[in-house]
């Protein structure tokens, strides 16, 4: 069905930035990024995926039906978003909140393209009508005058950020929701608030190269169906599924960088002991463990690394890594129908957090806090978090960007003021100038 040739490339971060230039001619693309991590549990280095010979959009209802006959139906690679609002199609759920972005809350295509990048080896991976193109596509690619193009006139035009809700308004909801929980109607909730800009237009290639040059996060992801964009940088994997074996990797704990080099390993040190962050990744890496149960092999749900701190261009992050088992005949879909929305942007108890956040946030989270990723015609698949990401509707000329955190018992609602403001910094950077 797809016909594969490998090229040795010289220079990787040119032919990559080239990849990205070339793609703007499809109107379905999908491009992830390890940004150089070196990741245990990765399968590639980088992979882009354009030119949809079929496709599935979809709203909530019914979706991850819709989704597994999809996948059974082409039996091939499937390149793709689950918003968060497909929580709706496992509970008993609605979302209310203001919506201007417009994304599908289900989107997957089949692409006529593959580009895989593995050290210095890139394969070509198109279907076979599209094989006698490979060549041609590999030295169009190449001979994209890569310099040309990035120092083709750009005119900044001043982006004005607006605040869905502004700073007292943010401490209200913050301090109904610890009343929630002081009350014992959960644990814990992420709390999220959005960023937005209106009758603005951006260049989301060039958009997307910003935030990723300032971030190398090892989960970036470049989206695009039709007039839609997303231009993340994530530094959080949702679930990975390899033959028979699961991988999660939730992120709660977030601590800013310094520039001064004693300083930077004081931040570190003083997250990795945090009393407060240590247990806010405690309850969503249990909410993960529960999750995984649902779909693996008795007894195989197992934490592989508890809070362990990474060092990211931005930030300091607590990442734990949740490993299970599945039998073989396990369907991919249904696995993340059981997991999903994923632990670390919901809460615990899971629905009644997931509650909370639709009564107190004041915008439909969208892909915001869903996921991009893939599946493999062998029904593996590799999922990251939507989080640090800008979202941009062209027709409407809509740009946003939304960030959170964990509210616990503990919570200082102007700690996770400041704590939200340092998340988004790098977006408002990229989008303000």
């Amino acid at each position: 069905m797809r016909t594969k040739v490998a090229f040795r490339i010289g220079d990787i971060p040119r032919f990559k930035s080239n990849l990205l230039i070339w793609a703007k001619q499809f109107t379905e693309v999908v491009w992830l990024d390890s940004n150089d991590h070196k990741d245990e549990y990765g399968s590639y280095d980088a992979l882009l995926a354009a030119d949809a010979l079929t496709s599935l959009s979809t709203d909530y209802h019914g979706a991850f039906s819709d989704l597994k006959a999809y996948q059974e139906s082409v039996n091939d690679w499937l390149f793709g978003y689950l918003s968060y609002d497909l929580k709706n199609d496992i509970e008993d759920l609605t979302s209310q909140n203001t919506d201007n972005l417009g994304f599908h809350d289900l989107s997957f295509f089949q692409p006529k393209r593959i580009i895989t990048i593995q050290g210095k080896i890139a394969e070509f991976i198109y279907l076979n009508m599209l094989s006698e193109e490979i060549e041609a596509d590999f030295n169009s690619i190449i001979a994209v005058n890569f310099q040309k193009e990035s120092t083709k006139p750009h005119t900044h035009i001043p982006i004005k950020i607006r605040l869905r809700i502004y700073k007292d308004q943010y401490f209200r909801q913050v301090n109904e929701m610890l009343k929630r929980i002081h009350r014992g109607d959960i644990y814990e909730a992420n709390f999220c608030q959005e960023f937005f800009a209106e009758n603005t237009s951006i260049d989301p290639e060039r958009t997307y190269k910003k935030l990723n040059t300032i971030s190398k996060t090892p989960f970036a992801a470049y989206l695009r169906m039709q007039d839609k964009y997303l231009l993340s940088a994530s530094p959080e994997r949702y679930l990975k599924k390899s033959g028979d074996k699961l991988v999660s990797q939730p992120i709660k704990g977030t601590a800013r960088r310094s520039a001064n080099t004693e300083e930077d390993k004081a931040l570190k040190r003083n997250l990795q002991q945090d009393i407060k962050e240590r247990a806010e990744n405690i309850m969503i890496v249990d909410l993960v463990r529960n999750d995984l149960s649902k779909s693996a092999l008795k007894g195989s749900v197992h934490v592989a690394e508890l809070c362990k701190v990474k060092t990211f261009k931005q930030v300091h992050q607590m990442i734990s890594t949740v490993e299970a088992k599945v039998s073989k005949g396990k369907s991919g879909v249904e696995i993340i129908k059981e997991t999903f929305p994923m632990g670390s942007m919901t809460g615990a108890p899971k629905v009644s957090a997931m509650k909370i956040i639709e009564d107190l946030e004041a915008s439909k989270r969208g892909l915001y806090s869903g996921a991009v990723g893939y599946f493999t015609p062998e029904g593996d698949f590799d999922f990251n978090v939507v989080i640090r990401s800008i979202l941009y509707n062209d027709t409407k000329k809509y740009v946003s960007y939304s960030v959170g955190s964990a509210i616990t018992a503990k919570a200082s609602p102007e700690n996770e003021y400041q704590e939200c403001l340092l998340k988004a910094k790098a977006m408002r950077e990229v989008l303000e100038g």
